[in-house]
């Protein structure tokens, strides 16, 4: 259950979360990917975007691959199932 009093972060603090998780992120990603789609979920607080941190770990963890050896691998999800 998600928790309605979950902090939310401006677009660079939220680029430092990921950042300081092992996921590697710079606020003008967020930003462009806020626009063009494909990025985390977010809010709009007047023309501010707020992001909750779940919602940006669960990104980044569906675009992460599970363990492979090699670059012609197309490595396992998180969850065990062959990624695509």
């Amino acid at each position: 259950m998600m928790n309605d009093y979950e902090r939310r972060l401006d677009r660079k603090h939220a680029a430092q979360f990921l950042t300081e998780r092992g996921y590697r992120t710079a606020p003008a990603t967020l930003a462009k990917l806020a626009c063009i789609g494909g990025g985390p979920a977010f809010e709009s607080f007047g023309r501010r975007p707020l992001y909750r941190e779940s919602d940006l770990l669960a990104w980044a963890q569906a675009r992460t691959t599970g363990p492979r050896r090699s670059t012609s691998e197309p490595g396992t999800a998180p969850s065990g199932r062959a990624a695509a």
